[in-house]
């Protein structure tokens, strides 16, 4: 599962990489064959192909990518816009995309069939299926239709290519409306002599955040904005008479000041465009992620213009992502995997300063019976309970891991022995009460072995096999002889001789 989220957020980043290209193109047709090449490159199709909507409401396709055949076949080739929206009516949607199952082909609209021979599985790729994804504007204006051929496995796409799919179609309707944009001002230009009319027209008219910052200074605190547009002010939740009153400073999140001095750095050095992610302060004190991409015009003055989108909620998933990887889904307690980071430190910090701390390494003793007699439903909700009840008794600045399985660890600091032990005995105390689940009051015992963080720690897995092996002896030591005292076992540290584990006695267990 974590490798498959660590593969996730990778062909996330990938795409979006990807799509960065897509908005350095030049000219519209630039742009509309880099789309094709980023869904080839980055999403996993063999055949892209984008059917650009012209303004007469007739579609032509006008950039292929990944076969020479394909190309030849469909370029140029035109389908009026009703034609080919009552072809796509039959399709089955798939969130954005639109699905057309080889059993609902229909030669009415120009196509390519790749050579290929059907597979009888019902989950491959049919030579006749094909996939479709709208592209939008950012207004929600429909500016082409991309369509998909030949996944790279043979396979109909999964949840994540298909999301892949549609992040990087969501890019590519703002990159064509983007080109739309430049094209219609370059339009202009050569018709009103690159006229102040023709440019504010198009500035403000434009469905993305955009703005002009003057460069007479590169100091953010001097810096000011000399224009903005309406979907800028939307974005910021300012009047425009405020944001030109404000210094570009004020825009900028506290925390992100340095990235905004980046955004000046690269206009005053030359750097034709450049991009930047950070984040703004909103006018109602909300922040918001943005992307701008920054293009410096010569002067006199020399100023700066800025296409500025909204990627707060790409920015929530890539942290939802991390969240998830390093926490274990079912308790919500940190995994293996991130423990190692405050364990390292707590590790460092006996080295560095002498300090000491304490790995509590707790296995369920009755855990299997439970799951045995009862389910994996009840051993889940055991699971679940165990995991708060071991929260609650620690400081917020403690760690709970759960390593998997029955297995827990808890990370404490800047605690004095006899104060671990306390904590033991408190842990076995808590967790043997009962839990109750559907009718059934659960019970489970718990065998906690200590692994004492001190100088004499060599690293983080010695201490965690310190920790585990002091464990096993509680275990070890309650089998053998049928002790039904609570019994713990502090692991090598600098009070134990020779680097033997002490077992503790901690009198009667009246909790079972």
């Amino acid at each position: 599962m974590e490798r498959d989220r660590d593969m996730a957020m990778a062909a996330i980043r990938s795409v979006y990489r990807i799509t960065g290209r897509v908005n350095t193109g030049v000219t519209l047709a630039e742009t509309l064959q880099l789309i094709v090449d980023a869904v080839v490159d980055g999403v996993g199709f063999g055949v892209a192909v984008v059917n650009y909507l012209h303004p007469d409401k007739v579609y032509e396709a006008v950039a292929i990518a990944g076969s020479d055949e394909a190309r030849e076949t469909l370029l140029g080739a035109r389908y009026p816009a009703d034609e080919l929206d009552r072809y796509l009516e039959r399709a089955e949607r798939w969130g954005q995309l639109r699905y057309l199952p080889q059993e609902r082909f229909s030669d009415s609209i120009q196509s390519w069939v790749p050579d290929v021979v059907p597979d009888s599985d019902p989950d491959s790729w049919h030579p006749l299926d094909a996939l479709f994804a709208p592209l939008r504007a950012p207004n929600g204006e429909l500016v082409g239709i991309l369509g998909v051929d030949l996944p790279a496995d043979g396979r109909k796409p999964g949840p994540l290519q298909r999301e892949l799919l549609e992040m990087l179609a969501a890019q590519a309707g703002i990159a064509i409306d983007n080109a739309n944009l430049v094209e219609a001002l370059r339009r202009e230009r050569r018709q009103l002599a690159a006229s102040e009319a023709a440019f504010r027209l198009a500035f403000n008219g434009a469905g993305t955040g955009m703005c002009l910052i003057g460069l007479e200074s590169s100091d953010p605190d001097r810096t000011r904005l000399t224009r903005v547009n309406a979907a800028l002010c939307r974005l910021l939740g300012r009047d425009e008479d405020v944001l030109l009153s404000m210094r570009f400073a004020d825009l900028i999140h506290p925390d992100d000041v340095d990235e905004g001095r980046a955004v000046l750095a690269g206009a005053f050095g030359g750097v034709p465009m450049h991009d930047h992610e950070l984040r703004c302060v909103r006018g109602d004190g909300g922040v918001v992620w943005v992307s701008a991409t920054v293009s410096v015009v010569a002067g006199p003055p020399p100023f700066a213009i800025a296409q500025v989108q909204d990627i707060t909620g790409r920015k929530a998933a890539e942290a939802d992502l991390v969240r998830r990887a390093s926490r274990d889904p079912l308790t919500g307690l940190v995994n293996r995997e991130a423990l190692a980071a405050p364990l390292d430190a707590a590790v460092r910090r006996a080295g560095a300063d002498g300090g000491t701390s304490a790995l509590l390494f707790c296995d369920l003793d009755d855990f299997k019976v439970v799951n045995d007699t009862f389910g994996h439903d009840a051993g889940d909700a055991v699971l679940v309970a165990v995991a708060r009840r071991l929260v609650s008794l620690v400081r917020p600045t403690d760690t709970v891991a759960r390593l998997g399985g029955d297995e827990f660890v808890i990370l404490v600091e800047d605690l004095l022995i006899d104060e671990v032990a306390a904590l033991v005995d408190r842990v076995e105390r808590v967790v043997s009460a009962p839990i109750g689940h559907d009718g059934h009051a659960l019970r489970v015992r718990i065998s906690v072995g200590v692994a004492v963080i001190d100088a004499t720690i060599a690293g983080a897995g010695a201490a965690l096999r310190a920790a585990d092996r002091a464990m096993y002896l509680v275990k070890g030591h309650r089998h053998a002889s049928r002790v039904t005292g609570r019994v713990t076992a502090f692991g090598e540290h600098a009070g134990a001789p020779g680097g033997i584990p002490v077992l503790r006695l901690a009198g009667p267990d009246n909790a079972q």
